[in-house]
């Protein structure tokens, strides 16, 4: 499962307390991965994608603090979100692949309608077919449509990355401040609630 802590739009204080937030999760789990990050302007982070499995941590997280970067501000609340994303399954790296052979028609001499030299490629996991009928052997036929294949599953797997990137986005951009699931006070961000 995959958790995103977002300072949303908000100030700086937001991105310094995502920081701290992952550290003090980092306190809690120790095997918790860091699977991408977008720095803040002073040092803190705009988000954080972490791989971990805490569904009851989704909601919104309140630091109760004076402005350590503002001295004289009069706000102290500040609030950064914590979404699950959804994940966009990615296409099985192992080629779990299905050949089938058929007569072509087409040029090919002496073979024509005689040998099985057309194929049929199926990638097992997602359906897809890819057939080759162009070349006059069956293994030329083979490694034609195996790299049409390639070609198809590494362009859905780009689009599956791109969509999840998207997702993240409309997440970070989501902060609903109030009704905090956890509370966090002082420069120390000790946990209240």
């Amino acid at each position: 499962m995959r958790i995103q802590i977002s300072s949303g739009q908000g100030p700086e204080e937001c991105e310094l307390a995502v920081g701290l937030f992952y550290q003090a999760l980092r306190r809690e789990v120790e095997e918790i991965q860091m699977v991408s990050c977008v720095k803040g302007r002073r040092g803190g982070f705009s988000s954080v994608v972490l791989e971990a499995d805490w569904s009851g941590l989704e909601g919104s997280v309140l630091w109760v603090c004076k402005s350590p970067l503002r001295p004289g501000h009069k706000r102290k609340n500040w609030y950064i979100d914590v979404s699950i994303l959804e994940e966009i399954p990615r296409t099985s790296k192992e080629m779990q692949v299905r050949f089938e052979t058929f007569r072509s028609g087409g040029k090919g001499g002496q073979n024509v309608n005689k040998v099985e030299t057309g194929v049929r490629v199926v990638h097992i996991p997602t359906g897809i077919a890819v057939v080759s009928t162009e070349a006059r052997s069956q293994h030329m036929n083979k490694q034609i449509a195996l790299n049409r294949l390639c070609d198809i599953l590494a362009d859905r797997d780009l689009q599956c990355a791109r969509r999840e990137k998207e997702l993240a986005w409309m997440e970070h951009n989501r902060l609903e401040r109030g009704n905090p699931v956890r509370i966090y006070e002082g420069r120390e961000f000790v946990r209240r609630r």
